[in-house]
């Protein structure tokens, strides 16, 4: 237990009281890294595992103290406002810190599995009496391993319902070892062919769905299966009716199915990480179209539900 306490990981994000991640009342945290380059990604700050600063440019008034306090020279200032150089800057957040307008924040914190369970245990009673627990997401939980182990021991040892929330890329024996831990698996399947997975996430999609069969039938591990519909890059009713077919014919009519509408968040966190024409041109779905998608799926004997 001491050993798992002091087990240290990379965070961005805590989020208490969320609805959306498991069931009931849950405490969910975004861990640092993923193995994806997902072309739509809703939190690009979490692909990198080192921490990375936000920039909110409306908020900074050119007032030098960031150019100043950075150690690796990384900001200048260019019409009245700072601007990093991504390439120098290391996330050291020392800009962060003397921003007096808050135009600069740093997305990611070292922290140990103790401190994360002692934020998740305060919130205990919520968790009894709406059913809820602890969900580790990102990011990719899987890309930090034995931080994910020891927090979710840690829960699993005061009697706090897990959740992992994963993309479902990793070798196998390591998310074995993780799964030791959980209770409920929330699984994103992107693309059901395998160079279009490559072409929009930047890896095959082999590995994932012979991991979601393994947790399935060797584990039995309950299993939602979450599905992203993204215009213009795997919203065709073929992709879609692909997918149901696997999730029905390989793990069972018995898995629910969470169809999650793109939304363009992702938009306005690639602008505060200085990152132009990072993002993707679509819009999101219709709430007739998803309609038309649930009914696509539900026809294969799956439980569909629309959002998370």
């Amino acid at each position: 237990m001491t050993d798992a306490r002091h087990t240290e990981g990379v965070i961005f994000n805590l989020q208490r009281y969320s609805i959306h991640d498991g069931p009931g009342i849950r405490t969910t945290v975004f861990l640092k890294g993923c193995p994806l380059r997902c072309l739509w990604c809703q939190n690009p700050e979490s692909q990198a595992a080192r921490a990375q600063v936000f920039f909110v440019k409306e908020n900074c008034k050119g007032c030098g103290a960031c150019v100043r306090a950075c150690p690796e020279g990384a900001i200048d200032l260019v019409e009245g406002r700072s601007r990093t150089n991504r390439d120098l800057c290391t996330g050291a957040g020392k800009c962060a810190e003397v921003c007096p307008n808050e135009a600069r924040n740093l997305m990611g914190r070292q922290i140990t599995a103790g401190e994360v369970f002692d934020e998740v245990a305060a919130d205990d009673i919520f968790y009894q009496r709406s059913g809820g627990g602890a969900t580790l997401s990102g990011g990719e939980p899987l890309a930090q391993p034995e931080f994910a182990t020891a927090v979710f021991r840690l829960c699993r040892d005061a009697s706090i319902h897990t959740t992992l929330d994963t993309c479902g890329y990793a070798p196998w024996e390591t998310m074995r070892r993780v799964l030791e831990h959980v209770d409920l698996v929330l699984y994103d399947f992107k693309h059901m062919d395998p160079e279009q997975h490559r072409r929009y996430t930047g890896v095959s999609n082999e590995l994932i769905l012979q991991n979601a069969k393994r947790i399935h039938h060797e584990l039995g591990i309950p299993l939602l299966a979450r599905v992203p519909v993204i215009p213009g890059y795997n919203d065709g009713l073929e992709n879609l009716g692909a997918t149901a077919r696997f999730i029905a014919t390989e793990l069972g009519d018995s898995i629910r199915v969470h169809l999650l509408p793109y939304h363009r968040l992702g938009e306005a966190k690639h602008e505060r990480m200085e990152q132009p024409g990072k993002s993707i041109a679509a819009q999101p779905p219709s709430e007739e179209y998803m309609e038309e998608i649930r009914q696509v799926l539900e026809s294969f004997g799956l439980t569909v539900h629309l959002g998370g």
